[in-house]
């Protein structure tokens, strides 16, 4: 018993270690792109593959990169048409919830937010709630909840405090 919890704590640690160095990476990673310079080769290099593409105006694209559900953030890199990053989003805040309207579908509530951390199915409400964690500043960590129906769009959305985790 005394080692199964001793390897649990281990566990606990490791992960605990991984999503701090991943907020430190992240942070070395922004800070070495520049918007308008840096090439999609550049961000694949610190990145990684995009969880998603999406497509953006005037041909270019969108790249997602999700960090949910451990972290608290999630990016969108826009690439334009000439190949070179046009911006760098983190897109886990409050202006953004705010653009969360009922009726608004599914793929347009991904687009904005990127993944979600969790995803719980209301078979008998015929509803499905999305959630991402995010930090309200300074530090506060936060649940963002929308809401949708069974024709996948959104019926009502909102925050509350994130009561499973401590901001970084």
């Amino acid at each position: 018993m005394r080692q199964r919890r001793l390897w649990q704590i281990g566990m606990a640690m490791g992960l605990l270690a991984g999503v701090i160095g991943l907020a430190g990476c992240d942070r070395q990673n922004i800070s070495e792109l520049e918007e308008g310079v840096s090439t999609e080769a550049d961000v694949r290099a610190r990145f990684g593959e995009p969880e998603n593409v999406w497509d953006a105006p005037n041909s270019g694209r969108i790249f997602e990169y999700n960090r949910q559900p451990q972290g608290q953030k999630n990016y969108m890199i826009t690439i334009g048409a000439d190949g070179k990053m046009a911006a760098l989003r983190q897109v886990l805040t409050p202006e953004n919830f705010a653009k969360v309207q009922p009726g608004m579908p599914m793929e347009s509530l991904r687009k904005l937010l990127g993944k979600p951390a969790k995803v719980t199915p209301y078979a008998l409400k015929r509803e499905t709630e999305w959630e991402w964690r995010w930090v309200q500043p300074p530090n506060s960590p936060m649940v963002f909840t929308a809401t949708l129906n069974d024709d996948q769009r959104v019926l009502r959305s909102g925050s509350s405090p994130d009561r499973g985790t401590e901001a970084p």
